[in-house]
């Protein structure tokens, strides 16, 4: 898998960081909060999507009265805590970046979460020194499935696309991996875990947890 490959990317939520349960249940208790119903279709629809987009997305389907800036640092006080405090790496996830580190092969994070929300989380599990660079999705111009998170952290990592490897839970940040003419590895995660087939088919790689990364029991995808 890390043949030839000189730089290693990786999503946030889902994929570093097991934090996908904290949206969910900021997502029920705002809707729960304002009375609406929340649409079955929900995490379908924002999937890949940055957080200003997200933000954006939730001020014109539900009429709220917040503004884009207002909804996203509503949210952040809400998460905060969680990603400083209390969300967990996904299993291997240090003993990889110290694998990474060790073989001087180069680390960024391509995520669609919030600038000062990675901040916190790397902060809180003192990833900073695995880290070389971070972009968000709202630092780029489109969210994924676009592939423009991917090439701006592989610019600063000055290393060519084909030259890097992202780790990515769900199918449209594969896509967006894919998109940037990367090898992408699909992570395993409970809160996708009824899009498996679906991100077997567009990934190159799965694993369960980072350990199949160390051990080389990874899936090589057909």
């Amino acid at each position: 898998m890390l043949e030839n490959i000189k730089a290693v990317i990786f999503d946030l939520d889902g994929t570093l960081a097991d934090s996908m349960t904290v949206w969910t249940d900021i997502d029920k208790a705002f809707f729960a909060g304002r009375k609406i119903p929340v649409p079955d279709t929900l995490q379908k629809d924002i999937e890949g999507m940055s957080f200003t987009e997200t933000a954006a997305y939730f001020v014109k389907t539900f009429s709220l009265p917040e503004s884009v800036e207002e909804l996203k640092e509503i949210w952040r006080d809400q998460a905060m805590e969680q990603y400083r405090d209390h969300v967990k790496l996904k299993p291997g996830v240090l003993e990889f970046l110290s694998y990474l580190k060790e073989h001087r092969i180069r680390t960024g994070i391509a995520t669609s979460n919030y600038r000062e929300l990675l901040n916190a989380f790397l902060e809180g599990r003192r990833l900073f020194p695995y880290i070389d660079a971070a972009v968000t999705s709202c630092d780029v111009s489109a969210g994924k499935p676009a592939p423009d998170v991917y090439l701006k952290t592989a610019a600063l990592l000055e290393t060519s696309p084909e030259e890097c490897l992202v780790f990515e839970d769900v199918p449209m940040g594969i896509l967006a991996g894919k998109n940037a003419d990367m090898k992408v590895c699909a992570v395993e995660d409970d809160y996708s875990i009824d899009q498996t087939e679906k991100k077997r088919e567009l990934a190159d790689y799965y694993i369960h947890d980072y350990f199949d990364v160390l051990r080389s029991s990874y899936e090589v995808l057909p």
